[in-house]
């Protein structure tokens, strides 16, 4: 009987091809929805995932640098490296920079700091280039940041060169990943304009003169210097990363560093709940919300397009009861004519999905499962437009053909 259902596309193919389209292009916006909110959960957890560390240690009473502001000391490294079960500490930093290019081109990306000599990046998904080999003035960015290797960008006061390209890091907000190694993070972070430079060295000046060093003049030629001040501490970073020796329990060392009165930790499964829990998570209700709705938009345009095709066929449907035709027989006809346009529509949202969603300024993440997913929705809003168009057809009235 599905031949019956392709001669009745055939007699009117253009109208059956356009509504393929159109609806297959609403279902490419319910795939993408889903592709971008797979995109921002990768995204959203791509530093801690490249990073990795088995506990981070945060600014007491914080949620993590990916939740909300942190800042702990750099000596803090240090002093966690003492404690049993620790095998290895790292600083990590980061944050956001707009740069004016000379061409007036303007760069937004986000700037993550890596520990030298302990991380050189070589965990990076690297597709040029290489790592860090030295501890100051190299980059490794991200391919989206359009510079090749080679290309040199003047942070605050010093050029740095791009030895490596990445491919796919990307921040939660969806700027491109440059990473240096923190100290170079912490210079970019902390550069002040020449004349606030100048302030605040006459400021440490005048408060070396009031102090015990104000008898050294060698102490006071380095406060009036640019070199740092041997009792001043170096500037805080956003937080220590730890990894805990093989062998040792994790949740024990996590419980000797949270009695800390300064601190708090977290394992990172539980920065990883916090990105897609608490930093994403509006996005994501509001992004199945939209979801929701062009389902549902879907599926009132299916049911009137099945049932205003159905409308057409009227005067063929009596003809067919008249012939004697059984209900089961119009009943195939209008369901599997239904199925068809879902199927249709369904690979034209694959098609568009296949050459569009590449082109998006996001990550638009699409899984096999979303996929299938979609197939099992067609599938049922089609069954559903089918009964809808089912219910006209079966009132069809054979005195009508003998009517007319």
């Amino acid at each position: 009987m599905m031949d019956l259902a392709i001669r009745d596309i055939r007699n009117d193919l253009s109208r059956f091809i356009l509504t393929a389209a159109g609806l297959g292009m609403l279902m490419s916006v319910v795939l993408a929805m889903t592709g971008i909110y797979n995109g921002m959960v990768v995204d959203a957890t791509v530093l801690p995932d490249i990073y990795g560390g088995d506990l981070w240690v945060v600014q007491k009473d914080t949620q993590g640098p990916f939740a909300e502001s942190s800042r702990v000391p750099a000596l803090l490294a240090d002093r966690i490296r003492a404690v049993p079960g620790v095998e290895r500490t790292r600083s990590y930093m980061t944050l956001n920079v707009q740069h004016q290019m000379a061409g007036g081109e303007t760069l937004r990306f986000t700037l993550a700091g890596l520990s030298w000599p302990d991380d050189l990046g070589n965990a990076l998904p690297l597709a040029q280039g290489r790592a860090l080999r030295q501890p100051h003035y190299e980059l490794v960015a991200d391919r989206a940041l359009g510079l090749p290797i080679g290309a040199t960008l003047r942070l605050g006061r010093d050029d740095y060169t791009i030895v490596g390209v990445t491919s796919g890091m990307v921040s939660s907000s969806g700027d491109p990943l440059v990473f240096a190694s923190v100290s170079d993070a912490l210079r970019i972070q902390n550069d002040l304009a020449s004349e606030a430079m100048r302030l605040e060295r006459e400021s440490r000046v005048s408060r070396v003169r009031r102090s015990e060093l104000g008898r050294d003049p060698a102490s006071l030629a380095r406060a009036g210097s640019a070199a740092p001040l041997p009792a001043v501490a170096p500037p805080p970073v956003t937080a220590i990363l730890v990894d805990v020796a093989a062998g040792s329990d994790i949740q024990q060392v996590k419980a000797t560093l949270a009695a800390w009165p300064d601190v708090s930790v977290y394992t990172i499964d539980e920065q990883r709940e916090l990105l897609v829990r608490g930093v994403i998570d509006r996005a994501r209700r509001q992004i199945g919300l939209f979801r929701a709705l062009l389902v549902a938009i879907s599926a009132i345009v299916m049911g009137l397009i099945v049932y205003t095709m159905t409308l057409d066929k009227m005067l063929s449907l009596s003809l067919l009861k008249l012939l004697g035709a059984k209900q089961r027989v119009i009943l195939r006809l209008i369901l599997e004519e239904s199925i068809l346009l879902g199927l249709s529509a369904y690979l034209v949202a694959l098609l568009i999905g296949e050459l569009a969603f590449d082109l998006f300024p996001r990550r638009v993440l699409v899984q096999d499962i979303d996929r299938l997913a979609l197939l099992g929705v067609v599938l049922g809003l089609s069954v559903v437009a089918g009964m809808v168009g089912l219910r006209k057809a079966l009132a069809a009235n054979p005195n009508e053909v003998l009517a007319s």
